[in-house]
């Protein structure tokens, strides 16, 4: 009988372990609508003129888990202007991936959303959050921070229009005064998007100043929230990133301008939040390498070497800093235009850094 009764509470203890272990798995895994993004996922933030193929094949290369296509204006896919469908093309090793739109009118909005659901992402997302002047100032992006009634009226007209999940992206408010991220959030949730990023600014900082991620954990924290919510601000490498996990509990991490140059900053991340130890900087050798590839598609997509080249200066300006005496050569990259010219100046880097490892630890996200 002593025997039976201790087999009983071992098959019990068992049962509530396999129970706790279920549930935790449950609890870790992120979703957007029906998409398994796994425990912590890392999306690559969309970005101007920096999120094209060429780009999100490099991130997803070294670990990014969700893609975003470069935004679309809403008015220009209405149009039918073939520049803004180019930038919805999706790839297959894009996937999961959001095509991102914005514009200020509910109806444009709208159309544009079954626009690019017929491109076929994984899910669509609302930009409420690019402070520019030129987006803002016709009241786009993070324009529509002053009026959160039309914001979530938008959001509503959208959801209910496409089939796809709908997820936005915004930032803390319009300046330190407005800070209504709490009941934009609510708004949001309510008007049935499926996860919310936010941006740890205000429109008025646009990229100055630190990220404030206290408000994003207010976020996270308040009862009210149910939908996944992913943290973006400032992340420029695995231990920044841990801090504002460890700060805010949020459900995903973003990553932008901290992976301009650094697209191995996913895997970075990744290891550190798996094991505690951080991954040794890649050589400028490894990084030259990156730099032909990331070239090279870009050349390939565009079908003119020139546009490819204009698409990678920024790469270019971005993929090795802190290295001594080093301007003349970031100027000959930045001033070249035929495919030799650039490669040769790979050459010489190579040559005569290729057994450095870059510091990044303290490169400026601006």
């Amino acid at each position: 009988m002593r025997l039976k009764t201790k087999a009983l509470c071992q098959f019990d203890a068992l049962l509530l372990t396999l129970q706790g272990i279920s549930n935790l798995e449950k609890v870790k895994t992120v979703k957007i609508g029906n998409i398994e993004l796994g425990e912590m996922p890392l999306f690559l933030a969309p970005m101007e003129d920096v999120t094209y193929k060429s780009f999100r094949y490099m991130c997803k290369k070294y670990g990014a888990d969700v893609m975003y296509t470069e935004f679309v204006s809403s008015e220009a896919l209405i149009r039918d202007i073939q520049q803004t469908k180019e930038k919805m093309t999706l790839f297959d090793f894009d996937r999961p991936v959001a095509i991102q739109i914005y514009g200020h009118d509910i109806d444009s909005m709208v159309e544009a959303a079954r626009v690019a659901e017929e491109c076929q992402p994984d899910f669509i997302d609302i930009n409420y959050g690019c402070p520019m002047k030129k987006i803002i100032r016709h009241g786009a992006g993070a324009g529509l921070l002053l009026d959160p009634g039309k914001m979530q009226r938008m959001t509503e007209a959208i959801v209910k229009a496409v089939k796809l999940p709908v997820t936005a992206k915004t930032r803390l408010g319009w300046d330190e005064h407005t800070k209504i991220i709490v009941d934009v959030a609510e708004r949001m949730q309510d008007a049935g998007v499926a996860a919310l990023a936010i941006h740890g600014r205000t429109r008025s900082q646009l990229y100055s100043g630190e990220a404030d991620w206290s408000l994003i954990a207010d976020v996270k924290n308040n009862p009210r929230m149910t939908i996944p919510i992913i943290g973006n601000g400032d992340i420029n490498g695995p231990e920044k990133a841990k801090a504002f996990l460890d700060q805010t509990g949020v459900d995903g991490l973003m990553i932008g301008r901290g992976s301009i140059g650094r697209p191995w900053i996913f895997r970075e991340v990744k290891h550190y939040l798996e094991t505690g130890e951080l991954l040794p900087a890649p050589t400028v050798a490894d990084v030259v390498q990156n730099v032909r590839d990331q070239l090279n598609m870009s050349i390939e997509w565009k079908d003119n070497v020139r546009s490819g080249i204009l698409m990678m200066r920024r790469h270019f300006a971005k993929y090795f800093p802190t290295l001594p005496n080093f301007r003349e050569h970031r100027i000959r990259l930045l001033r070249a235009e035929t495919l030799e010219s650039v490669q040769e100046e790979l050459d010489l880097i190579e040559m005569e850094y290729g057994h450095f490892r870059v510091d990044y630890c303290n490169v400026s996200l601006k």
